[in-house]
């Protein structure tokens, strides 16, 4: 059979509900029968559009992580300060997540407990969020906002991880507080960091 990767309200129907499912039951207890109820298909149906269920995992990590890191290239405009688009990004990281629950408990815990393969494909769609953080970083260098000798692996570790860190906290504290709130001290502590001395 080809799997057809075809986009269309039914893909965003199927993926949209894999989220549901798997936040609901975790990624090992959501049989595709149940991600076809909640997508109000057939199960066959779901086959039309993704390989087995590994496939819908990482489809649904990358049509939602691409439409999030095409956001944050709009909303970054080239007039904005260094500082501007930190701040840009990380209130969007956390708004995104705040936004639907049920993906914060996909991304921060359920796609962490694939096996290996999987988190490696899943790696990969991260490579273009991680580049956008490179760019930041680079750009905050050149134009002297950053510290020259910045390690920009190990910075980009750090933004990364504090922003990870800060949505699995509110996920595990089953989202009781308001993550957005959090976007200015973190930009603010990030800037700290990174600054020029």
């Amino acid at each position: 059979m080809t799997v057809s990767k075809k986009k269309g309200p039914k893909y965003d129907q199927i993926i949209n509900a894999a989220v549901t499912v798997i936040a609901k039951y975790g990624y090992h207890h959501a049989q595709v029968s149940k991600i076809a109820k909640e997508a109000g298909v057939a199960d066959g149906t779901i086959y039309l559009y993704f390989k087995n269920k590994e496939d819908l995992l990482i489809s649904l990590f990358q049509n939602k992580m691409g439409a999030f890191i095409e956001k944050i290239r709009e909303q970054i405009s080239e007039n904005a300060t260094v500082e501007e688009k930190l701040l840009i990004l990380v209130t969007m990281h956390f708004e995104q997540l705040a936004a639907d629950h049920a993906l914060a408990i996909v991304t921060q815990l359920e796609l962490r407990q694939s096996n290996s393969e999987l988190r490696t494909q899943i790696n990969n769609v991260l490579k273009g969020y991680l580049i956008l953080l490179d760019e930041l970083l680079v750009e905050g260098v050149e134009k002297g906002v950053f510290s020259s000798s910045l390690d920009a692996r190990l910075a980009r570790q750090m933004m990364f991880g504090t922003l990870d860190e800060v949505v699995t906290n509110w996920v595990m504290k089953e989202c009781k507080y308001d993550l957005v709130a959090l976007a200015k001290p973190v930009h603010q502590l990030l800037l700290n960091g990174l600054r020029q001395s």
